[in-house]
């Protein structure tokens, strides 16, 4: 089981951790939403529950819920801009399909 972040992601999530007291890391999971089914959930980790996985990605802690991990192992987060848009961007192994927006998949 991994959750892998890329170098420009690792760096974008530590700019944003250097600047939250108390964050811990990030976390990643998923809500059931939009036309696919699945929809990814990107926060701060705050605190390390005892249903978490934990996953380090060149110092950063990327905390994952273990209902979630089961839709997301494997998956690369990269960060990537786009003219003045700016995103995390999922590969996901385990996605059989998204939405046309891009929103939400399904397995």
């Amino acid at each position: 089981m991994a959750i892998k972040l890329t170098d420009r992601a690792v760096d974008h999530v530590r700019r944003f951790l250097a600047h939250r007291d108390g964050a811990v890391g990030l976390r990643l999971g998923v809500k059931r939403t939009g036309c696919s089914g699945l929809a990814y959930v990107v926060n701060y980790a705050d605190e390390i529950q005892s249903g978490d996985e934990v996953f380090d990605a060149d110092g950063v802690k990327v905390v994952v819920d273990r209902e979630s991990l089961r839709f997301i192992d494997g998956t690369e987060v990269d960060y990537v801009r786009e003219g003045l848009n700016e995103a995390f961007s999922f590969r996901n192994p385990n996605a059989a399909g998204e939405c046309g927006c891009g929103e939400s998949f399904n397995i």
